[in-house]
């Protein structure tokens, strides 16, 4: 079984959000679940919940927590028993094997990268998150946030390690790796992209050129590469995009009498496309190139994203999703050579 720990105090909506998600999840899939935070909040909470105390649940105590509105590097030398240091100490330790966090997001990345360790051959880690498109598989955008100025190496290492995910948990054979870029065509870009597209194309990899930010809908490609600065940008849109479309949907179908009989009639198909766009549906972003694995959440997290993205923490540790990564970029000679000249 599977073991993940829980940063249970993280989210905006903690400890409701994360012990609820956890319930279900461990009653979903096949999956040993860590609480971690204050032992005496935790147990409260979870005494509201009738059959929690015999499920596959426990409670690690941490002292500490770190919020949304701390500093991530202050707070990382600071907060040593942190709710999310705590979780990742249990997964370098070895009784779990991956961590889940709602939490804030510079303080999760940094704890993670300093107490579980990086994979051997990557420079720095990557967010992907997985976006939805109008083909139904999802497309992963790598990096969404985790490095705001990144060089032509990281870029490549993205994608190999996009390419292994994409694989791995969303089963593609042969991933089609694209640059974000301003333009299809290979003269458009900058520096950092046009250097990173050349390096690519030396590499093991299905690279399928620049793709510009329509096409990450359209699922031209599977793996979408560009540096943290651009894709947390494309995410944020993204997200507010969607909020958008839901919002002015729904007071248009409830406009009238007669478009009130339509919005009945459509729920089905209302109800479908929320799903489709639903962040809480793809759980979290897993942090590529960190040992073991973490998955980061939106801080808005409820209990649905929190069961899935335990999910996606299992996939990714039953999958041997970082000892591909390692194999891949170890091993490969054209890795090896592009990533040196790069």
């Amino acid at each position: 079984m599977t073991t993940i720990a829980l940063d249970a105090m993280g989210g905006d909506h903690a400890p409701q959000a994360e012990i609820e998600g956890a319930i279900q999840a461990v009653r979903s899939f096949h999956v040993r679940v860590i609480l971690v935070g204050r032992e005496d909040v935790l147990k409260a909470e979870l005494a509201r919940h009738p059959g929690a105390a015999d499920l596959a649940l426990a409670v690690h105590h941490a002292s500490e927590v770190i919020t949304m509105e701390d500093s991530a590097a202050k707070a990382v030398r600071t907060k040593r028993d942190s709710s999310i240091r705590v979780a990742c100490r249990l997964v370098r330790e070895g009784e779990a094997q991956g961590v889940v966090s709602a939490g804030n997001t510079g303080a999760v990345m940094a704890t993670a990268k300093m107490v579980q360790g990086m994979l051997p051959g990557v420079e720095r880690p990557a967010l992907a998150s997985a976006l939805p498109t109008i083909k139904g598989a999802p497309v992963i955008v790598c990096d969404v946030g985790a490095n705001v100025d990144c060089s032509a190496r990281m870029l490549a290492q993205f994608a190999v390690m996009g390419d292994v995910y994409s694989r791995v948990i969303f089963h593609n054979q042969r991933p089609r790796i694209g640059i974000l870029s301003i333009g299809e065509e290979d003269l458009k870009g900058n520096e950092l992209t046009k250097t990173a597209a050349a390096m690519l194309r030396n590499m093991p990899v299905h690279f399928i050129g620049n793709v510009e930010g329509r096409d990450i809908y359209t699922g031209m490609a599977d793996v979408v590469v560009c540096d943290g600065f651009v894709g947390n940008v494309a995410l944020k849109v993204s997200e507010g995009l969607v909020d958008m479309v839901k919002q002015m949907l729904t007071a248009s179908l409830k406009a009238n009498p007669m478009r009130q009989l339509g919005y009945v009639l459509s729920q089905g198909a209302f109800q479908d496309f929320r799903k489709r766009v639903d962040y809480s549906e793809y759980g979290g972003a897993p942090l590529l190139g960190v040992k073991g694995t973490c998955i980061i959440c939106h801080g808005r997290s409820n209990a649905n994203a929190i069961k899935n993205a335990i999910r996606v923490a299992c996939e990714f540790a039953q999958g041997n999703t970082n000892e591909q990564i390692e194999q891949e970029l170890a091993q490969s000679a054209a890795t090896k050579l592009a990533l040196k000249e790069g």
